[in-house]
């Protein structure tokens, strides 16, 4: 099914920084949303910033269709993302939206949603989809340190939440891969989606393929466009080279070449 893409001028709500690194940005339709899926993605026109030339690309956070309101979680990297971090209520970001394809519905309630840094963008929206379908997951978030671990109440909304710290500042210590849920002899998740570093999501998915569990993986691919025309975020798969920005930014990890 083709979605409905817009190009609008949102107006800014709230601009709420998490901590140093992340904000949030509440934005306001002017009219009102299409279908927004989870894992799907926004792509932001960053006005006078001189070295920023392309759009760039933020995963939708979460939609809320009776506000009308969408909110995208961005990590500040460069000029660009700094500019957006100065902007202020009734202040205006022109997006493409809504872009790609989307995570699917699971076939099982015995689901795991995995994030590491800014990855954990995509799954909030993903976890209040399946809260509506009566899917309770489970939700691991990877961070740097306590400073970085944010929206924990957010999350806590839609499913059980556990947290894991490289330095074991907030809820156990090391790498996503290296909490408990990961070292038991046996998986208890039928279903694994998974966002964050692109070394992370390899290391979910070789236990995914150790445990014969079904993961899906949203690719983070630099994108210029958003439409597939540049051909610059391409990921080797089953069919060949795909397009993150079109045939993804979500695929299962059975078709990627890893």
């Amino acid at each position: 099914m083709e979605l409905k893409k817009l190009v609008q001028e949102l107006r800014v709500i709230s601009n709420t920084p998490l901590n140093k690194r992340h904000f949030i940005l509440e934005l306001l339709a002017p009219e009102k949303f299409p279908l927004i899926l989870p894992g799907q993605f926004a792509q932001a026109l960053v006005e006078d910033s001189p070295s920023t030339f392309l759009r760039r690309p933020f995963s939708i956070h979460s939609v809320d269709y009776h506000k009308n309101t969408l909110r995208l979680l961005i990590q500040i990297k460069g000029e660009g993302t700094m500019h957006l971090a100065g902007l202020k209520a009734d202040d205006h970001l022109n997006l493409i939206y809504p872009l790609g394809n989307s995570f699917s519905i699971p076939f099982t309630k015995d689901v795991l949603l995995v994030g590491g840094g800014c990855g954990v963008a995509p799954l909030l929206f993903l976890a209040q989809f399946l809260h509506e379908r009566q899917i309770q997951p489970t939700i691991l978030l990877g961070f740097r340190t306590k400073e970085e671990v944010s929206e924990i109440e957010a999350y806590s909304k839609y499913g059980k939440v556990l947290i894991i710290t490289d330095d074991g500042t907030e809820g156990e210590k090391g790498l996503v891969v290296d909490h408990s849920i990961f070292q038991r002899e046996r998986l208890d998740f039928k279903k694994i989606y998974c966002c964050g570093p692109d070394a992370m999501m390899k290391a979910v998915a070789k236990i995914a393929k150790m445990h014969k569990t079904d993961c899906e993986v949203s690719l983070e691919n630099t994108m210029a466009c958003g439409f597939g025309v540049c051909l610059c975020c391409i990921t080797p798969t089953d069919k060949g080279n795909e397009r993150v920005c079109v045939e993804g930014p979500v695929f299962n990890i059975s078709r990627l070449k890893w």
